[in-house]
């Protein structure tokens, strides 16, 4: 027999929810103090970024000129950022019944695609110019240099005050910081160029940025890509929750479990539980909440709890689809239950 009757007491647990029920667990950013450190870098990067473009023409360093560009993606990300933060932080309405969140995650997903289409122009440019090395004034991009990681460091060291844990935010720090490495190798390259004459530093200062670039831009997409694919988020088990859930003494059978990423930090968490003849519905489902809550901070929840029919608790474990199939008609995933079975 369906346990519909739990309605009413999933419907008082969900409005507490509404009214505050997640105290103490935050979604997404601190908007405001957030904002503030994300203009500040914002600032920063955008006036040294002007300088820099007109340091590195008249200096003849790709360095230089690659460094400008890069800042122009750190300074994009960082208003992508803040426009992200904004719209996520938009209440849930309409069509759109968990808000705009994702928007975060296509921000980061955008900040990824510039970091590795920007890096395979440079790389371009700079295997040109390894080839046939320009005269670069090595003592002007030395010092550029050297403010430049100073702007980056403050840069990055804003940006760290904010929430870290929105992939978003990953995202513009993850551009300050390639951009500081990138001044690093490009200062390492001046001092080259001014002590040695090696003009192909630049180049090569170039290309060791773009190896950066490229890292850091397919773990953006890699990481965004798992939230819109809505697969269960980097450390939880889709299997050791089901174990454990099905290992409640009055929980026959768990199928159809689905864990996704609303957006980075904020999981959730759906399924079917089958519970024994004697056992009390809203009892097992408190449990399994305060489970979820416990020892995998999982606050949204969705559980249809049902009483498991006579045939479902004699079916051994190998034939758990079959059994599973009469409860749901598109059934998902493994079957869970307190006895060895198959993942």
């Amino acid at each position: 027999m369906r346990r519909t009757d739990m309605g009413n007491d999933r419907h008082q647990h969900d409005h507490r929810h509404g009214a505050g029920g997640h105290a103490g667990h935050s979604h997404g950013v601190a908007a405001d103090a957030d904002r503030r450190w994300l203009a500040i870098a914002l600032t920063l990067i955008t006036a040294f970024m002007a300088a820099e473009v007109v340091v590195g023409i008249v200096a003849r360093s790709l360095a230089l000129i690659s460094d400008a560009a890069h800042m122009l993606t750190d300074a994009a990300s960082i208003v992508l950022a803040l426009i992200a933060m904004r719209l996520s932080a938009r209440p849930a309405r309409g069509v759109y019944t968990y808000g705009l969140k994702r928007v975060e995650i296509l921000s980061a997903q955008a900040n990824g695609l510039t970091l590795l289409l920007l890096g395979a122009w440079l790389a371009y440019e700079g295997v040109e110019r390894l080839i046939n090395p320009p005269e670069v004034e090595g003592a002007l991009v030395l010092v550029t240099a050297l403010v430049g990681i100073a702007v980056n460091v403050i840069a990055a060291w804003c940006i760290s005050k904010a929430n870290r844990t929105s992939l978003n935010v990953e995202g513009a720090y993850q551009h300050i910081l390639n951009d500081l490495f990138a001044f690093i190798g490009t200062a390492v390259a001046g001092l080259i160029v001014v002590t040695t004459g090696f003009a192909r530093a630049d180049a090569i200062a170039t290309l060791v940025v773009v190896a950066l670039m490229f890292k850091a831009g397919y773990g953006l997409l890699r990481e965004s890509g798992r939230i819109f694919l809505e697969a269960a988020p980097t450390g939880l088990s889709p299997d050791r929750i089901g174990d454990q859930l099905v290992a409640h003494a009055a929980t026959a059978e768990v199928h159809d479990l689905h864990v996704w990423e609303i957006t980075s930090g904020q999981a959730a968490l759906s399924a079917h539980v089958l519970v024994v003849p004697d056992g009390d519905c809203h009892a097992v489902r408190r449990d399994l909440e305060r489970i979820l809550n416990d020892d995998y901070g999982i606050t949204h929840t969705t559980l249809q709890v049902d009483h498991a029919p006579d045939e479902t608790l004699h079916v051994s474990g190998t034939d758990g689809g079959a059994a599973g199939a009469t409860h749901c008609e598109d059934p998902h995933g493994p079957v869970h239950r307190d006895e060895p079975h198959p993942h």
